[in-house]
């Protein structure tokens, strides 16, 4: 599929984006009674205005410690901005989700700088890996830094404010075209670690790749990500976040919300766009718009779950 548009016949690029809600500014969702409801573009200060209070976390993606080409010269300086932007927030979130690719190139300097900026929010810090994180000719250093108390490669969940979070691993074991795969250990787990759950009980669903497919040409899905959303059909309310593809993209599919995540580091082209995937140069005065953090808030009475993207400058 390419980014032209096609025949009555063909899928075309306009018709995959109907499904979906490209957000510049900011995007507010919210969910009340397991139906998620979008409140459209706002800028933050809206945002903020905007969403109730009660339990918040923040997510932040695709760090890429060690990038130092064109299209961000300054990855480490631009995740500092962006933890920056997290200590002058009015209200401390109550933790932290960092969807992977923490670092470029996996060396243990990079995850040092990552950890030493990052450290500077003082909060607690759930993390999955990106692909980036598991190049290590060992594939340890991300294993011995956030890998303890963690199943398989990394899979894990908790429970926090009400709310049941699942970080899942899909960058082990990369599909044709570089698509994601949680593979039959990690799904298993799944299905059980939700077995006995409410089903009025919010989940969050984090991991690298998108559980759904943004467009499969590029990589930019999970090939089994469909069994790992048959576990949760019968929830209420569902939140699958994700990175990778370093731009807000949104969809709902029933009791659904997808959400995929600016980068701190570096934008990418929109599907099909351009020939390929990869760091996409913009002039310089563009590019902090194009990079950004997500806060989540959830009020527990009513089951209402708000996501706010805030660029790191516009």
């Amino acid at each position: 599929m390419s980014g032209q548009d096609h025949g009555d016949d063909g899928v075309s690029r306009r018709k995959v984006l109907e499904c979906m809600t490209w957000a510049g500014t900011g995007v507010l969702w919210t969910v009340t009674g397991g139906v998620p409801r979008s409140l459209g573009i706002i800028d933050s200060a809206q945002a903020a205005t905007a969403a109730a209070p009660g339990m918040s976390f923040l997510q932040i993606s695709d760090s890429h410690v060690g990038f130092d080409k064109p299209a961000n010269p300054n990855a480490l300086g631009t995740l500092e901005e962006a933890v920056n932007k997290i200590n002058a927030m009015p209200a401390k979130p109550s933790f932290m989700i960092h969807t992977g690719d923490i670092t470029h190139l996996s060396k243990a300097a990079e995850f040092d700088n990552a950890e030493r900026i990052i450290s500077q929010t003082k909060l607690d810090v759930h993390y999955v890996p990106g692909e980036h994180d598991f190049i290590d000719e060992e594939v340890k250093l991300y294993r011995e830094r956030y890998g303890r108390g963690t199943k398989g490669h990394g899979w894990y969940s908790f429970d926090a404010g009400g709310v049941h979070f699942v970080g899942l691993v899909n960058v082990v074991d990369l599909k044709a075209g570089g698509l994601g795969n949680l593979g039959a250990e990690q799904l298993a787990w799944l299905e059980d670690d939700l077995r006995g759950k409410s089903k009025s009980t919010p989940v969050v669903l984090f991991a690298h790749i998108p559980l759904w497919t943004v467009y499969p040409e590029w990589g930019w899905g999970t090939e089994d990500g469909g069994r790992a959303l048959e576990y949760v059909k019968g929830f209420g309310s569902v939140t699958v976040l994700n990175g990778h593809i370093h731009q807000v993209m949104q969809k709902v599919e029933g009791n659904v919300t997808f959400h995929t995540a600016r980068s701190t580091a570096f934008p990418q082209p929109a599907p099909g766009a351009a020939p390929s995937p990869g760091p996409m140069k913009v002039e310089d005065a563009r590019l902090r718009s194009m990079l950004g953090v997500a806060s989540i808030n959830f009020k527990q009475n009513e089951q209402r779950l708000a996501i706010i993207d805030t660029p790191l400058q516009g």
